[in-house]
């Protein structure tokens, strides 16, 4: 068996053919309704006119919708494309027009403004709309009608050197599509979720489907929540692609918006083993439920849940030990990594020493300084993340990036994502922030994620983003976008006073602007475009 995601899950699905792969609210579609559905949107998609390595647009919420769309895509070999459904008219153009998408598959909740813009993209040849009470888009074809009026795909041979893309979030630039391998991103999985559960190595591929039936059989088949959107890496790699490898329950929240109490109450109702979220953003959440369940005397039944996931952002030291003096018995898993590879990872359980941004680095990964002389551990030295093994191929249609991010040295290919970092003496490694974001004030390089999270050690403070911006003394000053925790309130002397309790003064804001809510990305991400805009909007005269 080739290491394909279609072939593999197709194989799972004819092993636990009842086991439920997706579960929503009260929606529970089975391993054997979701490889049918999925075969029989690929016949759909094929019949519209799409050949291998078309590309197909899911402008779609989390639903067993986006799962199936994902999954047919990958069963007829065309490219599944991740749209951002917050994304409005521009946005929505520019992605689906530079991702030279066919065919689209949205929300009807969405539908206003693919009502607005589809005369603008000539390519896309067809419209899938999917009712979540939104009003109908004329023209587009009803998703449960279009199954219904396909008999299932059948099932082909596909080839590793498929492609796999998924654009990144776009929070320092346009976003831009990054190119796997499937069978080499597929592999990657494969052998990553075993040891991950505890499990013995796979002997292949074709081992996922015997290994699926028996843990199922014993009653230890894997229930994974992504808690973040699905249209992020993390939420449909971590929450969906990968567990699925092995036969998982993938459960999605109901709630479109975070909700820690919700969140609780379904991770309990469902029997959740695997949480994925995205840093502090998710975890504050649930802990603020957690700490007001125990106030009022109730407990979530949480006995099931055995890991917490946290990847795409910083997941600090306080909400590490909140998390386990509620429920002792997690492994919690912080993941550095990005779209363009996974550089790193930090385990924490009850009783091991708490640390915010410490990682032990993938087999392979090296810092190098900006010459690419590799950083001597214990050095002190900052420099570059580059990361090996199952690495993108590039950016779709961006040599230029491609050759920037993804290089040589030594002979050996690496991927660049933009991480700075020092390489402590025990070989772990410290991470400052992306280079892109990093802040030059009188000479000294600031990276504004330790300086974000100083700020949020502040008992008044939910959320912050730091950013630099011209000053006619130091070339740039620091500048805290910051929201008050519920119910607390500080002013901007007593924060900036504060961090300067904990790190060198030139790292502490200069100024503090308060805003109902930090903004980020649908995936947590720091938008600091945003940011800066609300910084701008503050200081203008």
């Amino acid at each position: 068996m080739e290491p394909h995601f279609a072939t593999v899950w197709e194989s799972v699905a004819d092993a636990v053919p009842d086991r439920p792969a997706i579960v929503q609210g009260a929606r529970r579609v089975s391993w054997r309704e979701y490889e049918e559905r999925s075969a029989r949107l690929a016949a759909a998609l094929t019949s519209a006119g799409l050949a291998p390595g078309d590309h197909v647009g899911m402008y779609l919420y989390n639903s067993p919708e986006y799962c199936e769309t994902n999954f047919a895509a990958l069963k007829s070999r065309f490219v599944p494309v991740n749209v951002n459904y917050r994304y409005l008219d521009d946005e929505l153009v520019y992605l689906l027009d530079d991702a030279d998408a066919k065919a689209c598959v949205f929300h009807s909740s969405l539908g206003e403004r693919i009502e607005r813009i589809r005369d603008r993209l000539p390519l896309v040849r067809q419209w899938i709309e999917v009712d979540d009470g939104g009003e109908h888009v004329d023209g587009a074809l009803a998703y449960e009608e279009v199954l219904a009026a396909h008999d299932p795909a059948p099932r082909i041979e596909r080839e590793t050197t498929d492609i796999y893309m998924l654009y990144t979030g776009g929070t320092t630039g346009m976003p831009k599509g990054v190119m796997y391998e499937v069978g080499i991103f597929t592999n990657s999985f494969l052998t990553m979720m075993p040891p991950f559960l505890g499990l013995e190595p796979l002997a292949g591929p074709s081992d996922a489907a015997t290994q699926a039936a028996r843990l199922d059989r014993e009653g230890r088949g894997m229930v994974a929540m992504p808690a973040c959107p699905l249209m992020h890496g993390v939420g449909g790699w971590l929450g969906v692609m990968a567990p699925h490898l092995l036969g998982a329950t993938s459960v999605l929240a109901a709630e479109r918006s975070l909700d820690g109490s919700a969140l609780l109450e379904t991770i309990a109702r469902e029997g959740v083993s695997l949480l994925v979220i995205v840093g502090d953003a998710f975890a504050r959440p649930l802990v603020r439920a957690l700490d007001e369940a125990r106030d009022r005397g109730a407990q979530y039944d949480l006995s099931k849940l055995a890991i917490v996931l946290s990847s795409g952002a910083t997941l600090s030291a306080e909400m590490k030990q909140a998390l386990l003096g509620h429920v002792e018995h997690l492994m919690l898993l912080d993941a550095m990594g990005s779209t363009e590879g996974s550089a790193g990872t930090a385990v924490t359980m009850k009783g091991m020493p708490t640390r915010t941004g410490g990682f032990s680095m993938t087999p392979g990964a090296k810092v190098f300084t900006e010459d690419d002389r590799e950083v001597a551990p214990g050095s002190g030295q900052s420099g570059m993340l580059g990361v090996t093994g199952a690495i993108p191929i590039g950016y779709w249609k961006d040599p230029e990036k491609s050759a920037r991010t993804f290089r040589e040295i030594d002979g050996v290919r690496y991927s660049f994502p933009g991480d700075w970092a020092t390489v402590e003496a025990d070989g772990t490694i410290t991470l400052l922030g992306r280079g892109s974001s990093c802040v030059n004030t009188g000479g000294e390089k600031v990276y504004p994620e330790e300086v974000e999270e100083a700020v949020k050690r502040h008992a008044a403070i939910e959320d912050c983003l730091v950013v630099g911006i011209p000053d006619e003394r130091l070339g740039q000053r620091l500048v805290a976008v910051a929201s008050f925790a519920p119910g607390a309130t500080t002013d901007e002397d007593e924060v900036i006073a504060f961090v300067k309790q904990g790190l060198a003064h030139y790292k502490a804001p200069t100024q503090v602007v308060f805003v109902e809510t930090v903004p980020r990305t649908p995936s947590a991400k720091a938008d600091y475009r945003a940011a800066r805009e609300l910084v701008d909007a503050a200081t203008r005269p």
